[in-house]
């Protein structure tokens, strides 16, 4: 009878042991935080400055190609021809080094994007540990989380905690 009323007991207790869930708005919280805002414009001077180069030395090889085509007409058509295929490889070589320049920046801002979403994976969990979270799951565009109620929202709690962390 005993261990009856001792089985009864724990099952009575897991039963009423409920888990603790919450989301977060994955879309609105990388909007939101500041360390995600200046990488984006971080990398969109870089990309501005990359694009004025790139029309700078397109406008540049246009005025030199223009200037060989009135040249080329009193050459013979032999030395006409390998200059302008000379041209034509200085022009794919500096078309290759800014495509060169484009990939790398665009490599090391996914680096540090990937690096951001780290830390806000690392600061979801030490919330909800702290909190006592058995779960919290991500909402937004692509989450997982089709209703929840304003109560169970942890967007702005997580994005003060880490826009905080992130000024210090």
């Amino acid at each position: 009878m005993k261990r009856l009323l001792v089985v009864v007991l724990v099952v009575f207790l897991a039963a009423c042991q409920q888990n603790k869930i919450g989301y977060v708005d994955n879309i609105k919280l990388m909007d939101g935080y500041q360390e995600k805002i200046d990488i984006e414009a971080k990398f969109k001077t870089k990309a501005d400055a990359l694009s004025k180069k790139r029309d700078s030395i397109s406008q540049a090889f246009q005025i030199e190609v223009q200037a060989f085509q009135a040249k080329a007409q009193k050459m013979s058509q032999k030395k006409a021809q390998e200059e302008y295929g000379l041209i034509q490889q200085r022009g794919q070589f500096m078309g290759q080094q800014l495509q060169q320049e484009e990939q790398q920046m665009q490599t090391a801002g996914q680096v540090e994007m990937d690096t951001v979403v780290s830390k806000v994976k690392k600061e979801i969990k030490a919330y909800g540990k702290a909190n006592g979270y058995t779960y919290i799951l991500g909402g937004g565009d692509g989450g997982s989380v089709l209703y929840g109620t304003d109560a169970q929202d942890l967007t702005q709690e997580v994005l003060k905690i880490l826009n905080d962390s992130y000024k210090k």
